[in-house]
């Protein structure tokens, strides 16, 4: 046998090693868009729960950093899917995929277009309610020294209820004041905040425009 002919087998052996190693990280990337998707599902499923709170009494200070650090759990995860799927899709032309692995990535594509437009549902409404809503200030908010009412133990009931009506009065004010602030706060933190939420949005529809791309090709790939 030859050199040339050794050269030669040794490429025929070579690859398909190589393929095998393609189709394993195809398979992978798969498996990654499938556990993406789930992912998605779920974390979108609190942001709409989160979302539908807004405007109520439960709406608050903590709710409103939920709802931002939520949304910006989702805008990670979907970066991360959105390539983990491109990664597939590749695979999918390059090697020699079966039509059960090409339909079922075709599957996974439109499953994560359907949550992606849910994403974008539920930020177009949280955005809307955000800027219409003040969050909800309560008295457990304010210092302790607001919420206690002085007693005097040698004073009659009269002066006593005097003293309650004084107080609750105070507290009133000072709850207003408070909120007032509060309110001016949130303004400011909106509007600071405001160019973050929408490059995360721009983000989100520039990866559906893409992902619509994406699932027309593998539709043609696949003769759907």
């Amino acid at each position: 046998m030859s050199f040339q002919d050794l050269e030669a087998g040794n490429g025929v052996r070579g690859t398909p090693r190589r393929n095998g190693r393609a189709a394993g990280a195809g398979a992978g990337s798969s498996q990654a868009v499938a556990s993406g998707v789930f992912q998605i599902n779920t974390a979108v499923a609190t942001f709409q729960r989160l979302v539908n709170t807004l405007g109520t009494p439960k709406d608050t200070p903590d709710l409103r950093d939920r709802i931002h650090k939520t949304r910006a759990h989702i805008t990670q995860l979907v970066k991360d899917t959105s390539e983990k799927l491109k990664q597939a899709s590749e695979a999918d032309h390059r090697l020699e995929a079966t039509p059960t692995k090409k339909i079922a990535d075709a599957k996974l594509a439109k499953d994560f277009q359907a949550v992606l437009k849910e994403f974008q549902k539920a930020q177009r409404l949280a955005v809307e309610r955000e800027a219409a809503y003040a969050p909800f200030i309560t008295q457990t908010g304010l210092p302790q020294s607001y919420n206690s009412t002085e007693t005097n133990n040698g004073a009659d009931k009269l002066a006593e209820q005097r003293t309650q009506l004084l107080e609750s009065r105070r507290q009133e004010l000072v709850f207003l004041d408070n909120e007032i602030v509060f309110n001016e706060a949130i303004i400011e933190e909106r509007d600071q905040g405001i160019q973050e939420i929408q490059h995360q949005i721009t983000e989100v529809n520039e990866i559906f425009k893409d992902l619509a791309v994406l699932v027309h090709d593998q539709g043609a790939m696949i003769g759907l």
